[in-house]
């Protein structure tokens, strides 16, 4: 692909795409998929069998897991050779955390290490940090947590009250303060803490090590879920940190934190794939074998829409989720081609596509979270019962929304930052703002079909595209800079995203697929596409029209309206039949193979 064609975070909303410009999960090489596949046995050879254990939290056992992972290479996929690893692209990093996915609490201990844990000292440490830290991190010798959370600092991150303080003789920062919720907490043997210097108003970062002096590790905490993920609160009284272990410059702590999580954020929706299409298949296989009134409830149509549609959310997911991994891959790689360290181009391509990043942990975090319901649903009172797999894979996904940042901040965040990225000029959103504002009383009274697939989808796309860059005008027509604070217009704009970007994903995917294996080989793709954008066009007019009441009354509010509904009307799709034509293949192959 030309870097010319490469869209800009965030640019999606006022730009076309041509399916030659993305990845779909399709084009993964045979190196990918065997590094995926070597993940995928590790979890069913080494944590499957041990599940219960793990929820016990046996002494030693999650970090002699993590240590094993290490000794095959699983934790070093991102690290340089130099440094102990295998130096893999940011792509081929995202589909192994795929596949580890499915791997319940060791999946979050897993990527706490290799995430939040790892990368600060490799994107951000010097050459001595690194050469220190990272090989024992990348072998599994050693573990790695990050020590950003307090009581009083959860969502609003810098608000920490922990202070570090130079000694008398300048060779050390005094530590002092509480963190809390932190993964891999109760066995880690490096953290990264984040304290503020003095009377510094944002946090710098440090390298803190387990067993130095000061240093108290609480108690595990009692968890809804994830139960054998280890989670403690950490205190640091008068702790001795070498002024070497600074990590980046004195106040690049926050910074540190938020491109980390903007990492953190986009990971998060691939390592979910691998537990939706895992609970897809408890769905499915107990719906197999379960009869009710004389017939397997597989039969039944309750059942088979349901299973549809942890489908649809699954497969369009992933669509979403690669088409930017690949984005952000391609900016990165652009950087490092014009002399930027390598780290150093993916933290920065990440945050260009911070929008995306926050929009697809949000994406999903939802669709894992259906999908188990649902499981849950279709297994009824076994459903309940802690002897059934979906059980604990229920209990384990409801922090998926709660994890690196939670789905309102990032909604706040995608919303906002599509906003004010586009104010600056990072992309044209002004010019796509007025030329919809200015054309909103002269739109037909209802758009015009042409029966070609690709080209009514691509119209419907753009025309939701209008629609929420109506409700952006007449937002800031109503609160102008004042926006950011009305969060529920921007949890509106951001959920118009949302689901834009992926249908419009979902989409391009299909038409690539299309043109490389032919018609036949896309009919139940065709077929998700056609319920999710029918489903969404439905979503989009619900959100516009709360904005629009929101921000306009009289003529203003008729006018923006009307115009609101040429810009969300579908084709009409018989959703009953689509969706138990996808349920009766999952049925007949009894797994997800989609």
């Amino acid at each position: 692909m030309d870097n010319a064609n490469l869209l800009k975070g965030g640019e999606f909303l006022v730009k076309e795409t041509e399916s030659k410009d993305i990845f779909i999960p399709e084009e993964f090489d045979e190196e990918q998929v065997m590094i995926a596949q070597t993940c995928d046995d590790f979890i069913q050879q080494e944590v499957m069998p041990n599940l219960d254990r793990i929820d016990s939290q046996e002494k030693g056992l999650m970090k002699n897991l993590l240590a094993k992972s290490g000794e095959l290479g699983l934790l070093g996929i991102a690290v340089p050779e130099d440094l102990g690893g295998y130096e893999q692209s940011f792509l081929t990093t995202m589909k192994a955390n795929e596949a580890i996915g499915t791997g319940y609490s060791f999946s979050v201990a897993f990527m706490a290490h290799t995430g939040i844990g790892t990368l600060p000292i490799l994107y951000y440490g010097n050459d001595e940090q690194k050469q220190k830290y990272i090989p024992s991190l990348a072998s599994g010798e050693k573990a790695a947590a990050y020590c950003l959370t307090e009581p009083d600092a959860g969502s609003d991150a810098n608000a920490g009250r922990s202070k570090a303080t130079l000694s008398e003789d300048g060779k050390h920062y005094i530590l002092n303060g509480q963190k809390m919720w932190i993964t891999n907490g109760g066995f880690a043997d490096v953290y990264t803490v984040f304290a503020k210097i003095d009377n510094d108003r944002i946090l710098s970062a440090f390298i803190v090590e387990r067993d130095w002096e000061g240093v108290e590790v609480a108690a595990e905490e009692k968890k809804m879920g994830i139960k054998g993920s280890s989670t403690t609160q950490i205190f640091f009284n008068d702790v001795k940190v070498p002024v070497e272990n600074m990590l980046g410059k004195r106040g690049e702590g926050f910074r540190i934190a938020i491109n980390i999580l903007h990492i953190g954020r986009i990971k998060l929706g691939a390592t979910v794939l691998g537990s939706c299409r895992n609970s897809i298949n408890y769905s499915v296989q107990y719906a197999n074998e379960r009869k009710q009134f004389g017939k397997l409830i597989s039969s039944y149509g309750a059942i088979k829409s349901k299973l549809a549609e942890q489908v649809i959310k699954t497969w369009v997911t992933e669509s979403a989720v690669y088409r930017a991994t690949m984005d952000i891959q391609r900016l990165a790689d652009k950087y490092s081609e014009e002399g930027m360290e390598k780290g150093h181009a993916i933290i920065k391509a990440s945050a260009d596509y911070q929008v995306e990043c926050a929009m697809l942990k949000v994406l999903g975090s939802e669709s894992l979270d259906y999908i188990v319901d649902e499981a849950v649903q279709i297994y009824g009172g076994m459903g309940f019962s802690a002897e059934a797999p979906v059980d604990r894979a229920y209990r384990d996904s409801r922090i998926n929304r709660i994890f690196e940042g939670t789905n309102e901040i990032n909604r706040l965040w995608a919303g906002d930052n599509e906003i004010k990225q586009g104010l600056k000029g990072h992309y044209a959103l002004k010019e796509a703002v007025a030329q919809v504002m200015d054309n909103i009383d002269s739109i037909p009274q209802s758009p015009e079909f042409k029966n070609d697939y690709f080209e009514d989808k691509k119209d419907i796309i753009a025309r939701l595209k209008k629609a929420t860059l109506l409700v952006i005008g007449a937002a800031q027509e109503k609160y102008s800079r004042k926006l950011s604070a009305e969060q529920e217009i921007l949890f509106n704009i951001a959920d118009m995203l949302t689901e834009i970007y992926a249908a419009e994903s979902t989409m391009l995917r299909i038409e690539k697929i299309e043109a490389m294996n032919g018609a036949n080989a896309v009919n139940y793709y065709k077929d998700m596409l056609d319920v999710y954008i029918y489903d969404i066009s439905h979503n989009i007019t619900k959100y516009a029209h709360d904005a629009i009441n929101a921000v306009a009354d009289g003529e203003d509010r008729a006018r923006l309206i009307k115009a609101m509904y040429y810009f969300t009307e579908t084709k009409g799709v018989d959703v009953k039949e689509v969706r138990r034509r996808l349920a009766d293949k999952l049925i007949e192959d009894n797994m997800y193979k989609f």
